[in-house]
């Protein structure tokens, strides 16, 4: 429950980014009735609804379109204010929210933020995964996580994690029944493991040597979109994978399973936190910034 005298501003703003009472309660960490209530008592004070509403969905009004455009950047000003306010405490507290593909949350769950956790006991971490792009800003995010490339150019960017690249693999039962591929087109008479994107789109396996990139349309008896499933069925012998190496790099230290191809798997894009420019950052912000920074790359 939010603490401060902002939350019905803050209920009306999240609404209007998720178009959901739901998904604006869980953002903010209410209930869906307190949320409810919240606007209620803004309306009230304004003395015009804000939202219209139906079982099924939920809409500004143009007064509720014309109130969030003008009260957006005061609010967020507020909130910075009082986050500067909040920054001269010692010991970093709060919650940071952050935005992050599944893949990379995974990369620096473990090394950096719950080595961060077990530093500042204080701080709470939301972080969210997603495959899609977001607007860190506009969506109410501290942080994001994604690739170098993919990092909007206006953003305060800081690499982290250790080298990235893919990695194709299978069970060394596989092997023994199967010959290794030696070039990405050996995967055709192979049985693979499709990969299905965010989008819905299936996912050809990329390749590169010598500065030549190859595409590989793979075949197999099942389509998975998530790599903890994909594991699982490589494992099992159902045939080859292709992951991200942090995902696989136990197995193959283990000799659970085997790695092919290597030398077409070239190093990919850093992975980077980024970040808008922050006049009053939190302590717990500046906790976070600074452990990044020092983490091995």
């Amino acid at each position: 429950m939010s603490k401060h005298g902002l939350i019905g501003f803050d209920a009306v703003l999240a609404i209007a980014r998720r178009a959901s009472f739901r998904a604006a309660a869980l953002e903010l960490g209410l209930s869906t009735t307190a949320l409810s209530n919240a606007v209620g008592k803004l309306e009230g004070q304004l003395g015009v609804r804000l939202f219209n509403r139906t079982t099924r969905s939920v809409s500004l009004t143009d007064a509720g379109r014309n109130f969030v455009e003008q009260v957006g950047p005061a609010v967020s000003t507020l909130h910075e204010a009082m986050g500067a306010a909040r920054s001269q405490q010692e010991t970093p507290s709060g919650t940071l929210r952050i935005n992050a593909f599944a893949t990379g949350a995974r990369e620096i769950l473990g090394p950096l933020l719950l080595k961060f956790l077990r530093r500042y006991p204080k701080v709470h971490i939301d972080l969210v995964t997603e495959g899609r792009i977001v607007d860190i800003v506009a969506e109410g995010f501290d942080l994001g996580l994604r690739t170098a490339n993919l990092v909007p150019t206006d953003m305060i960017v800081i690499p982290v994690g250790p080298p990235r690249s893919f990695a194709v693999v299978a069970s060394p039962a596989y092997f023994k029944a199967n010959d290794k591929p030696r070039t990405p087109p050996d995967l055709l008479h192979h049985s693979c493991l499709r990969i299905r994107l965010p989008n819905g789109a299936l996912h050809r396996w990329h390749f590169e040597k010598n500065g030549q990139p190859v595409l590989i349309d793979v075949s197999g008896p099942i389509t998975l979109d998530e790599a903890s499933l994909s594991r699982i069925a490589v494992l099992d012998h159902v045939g080859i994978g292709y992951f991200m190496e942090a995902d696989v790099r136990d197995d193959i230290q283990a000799g659970r399973l085997v790695r092919v191809l290597e030398d077409w798997t070239p190093p990919l894009a850093p992975l980077c936190l980024y970040y808008p420019s922050r006049r009053n950052a939190s302590a717990a912000f500046r906790a976070l910034i600074e452990m990044a920074r020092q983490s091995p790359g």
